[in-house]
């Protein structure tokens, strides 16, 4: 049943990103806000495919703690379902991301006309310079900026390095850090064809002031927030698991 409802979740999804893609190629004459409109009547109906078809629902905490302006937004990765669900949560919003992605056929068309931040992960420096040009043109322009620290998925209970671009993304342009934490991996593993039903909780933490702090501290605060989060939405990953250590730096929340 888990295999044929997949089959078909992913057919559909293939049948309706085609036209989607073909059709954002060719509105980059049209404004930013149109594509993202269009975007926007995919990602919901991907989610309500999610639901209906797998028996995936997503719930969320902490909303109250999403600020009025657009910030930089740094999230636990364990699957594909985040970049999109995440999209349902903070709109509009682009993601940092390898720019491979864009190449792939009509997907990756989308993600060109969405304006994403596509980096050369081998570039170093101009890499780092690239994501804050645009980065801080996103923000400014009232776009939501997500990041995954972590550069890649993770599997479900597993820690990987919070890598120091994020925070120093959130350090040059001043923007304040929404940590977020969530559990999409126990029910869509990484790289696996098959979901199973299940809730997905996405907690939302309050969003982090960067004065004052240096790129390891930001990073040290973020990463704490998250995987200590992680122990409380899906406790049963770290039953047997030594408890959390490491530096903790007092964060500043926005008031």
């Amino acid at each position: 049943m888990i295999f044929s409802r997949s089959l078909f979740f992913w057919l559909l999804v293939s049948l309706m990103t085609v036209p989607v893609g073909i059709l954002l190629a060719f509105c980059t004459l049209f404004p930013l806000s149109t594509r993202f409109f269009i975007v926007k009547l995919w990602w919901t109906a991907f989610m309500c495919l999610a639901r209906y078809v797998i028996g995936v629902k997503m719930q969320v905490k902490g909303r109250e703690n999403i600020p009025e302006k657009p910030v930089l937004v740094l999230s636990k990765h364990e699957s594909a379902w985040e970049t999109v669900g995440l999209q349902s949560i903070f709109v509009p919003a682009v993601f940092v991301l390898k720019k491979e992605l864009l190449k792939i056929p009509f997907f990756g068309w989308g993600l060109a006309a969405l304006r994403m931040i596509a980096i050369d992960r081998d570039a170093g420096r101009k890499a780092l310079q690239r994501m804050l040009e645009q980065g801080r043109n996103r923000l400014e322009s009232g776009i939501w900026v997500i990041v995954f620290p972590e550069g890649t998925r993770a599997l479900p209970g597993e820690r990987l390095r919070y890598k120091s671009g994020a925070a120093y993304l959130a350090l040059k342009t001043g923007s304040p850090v929404l940590p977020v934490a969530h559990n999409a991996g126990d029910v869509w593993r990484k790289k696996a064809f098959c979901i199973h039903p299940g809730v997905i909780t996405v907690s939302i933490g309050p969003a982090i002031a960067t004065q004052g702090l240096k790129d390891a501290q930001l990073n040290a605060v973020v990463e704490n927030w998250i995987e200590a989060e992680m122990r409380r939405i899906a406790p049963q990953r770290y039953v047997d698991a030594p408890p959390m250590q490491g530096d903790s730096f007092p964060p500043s929340p926005i008031p």
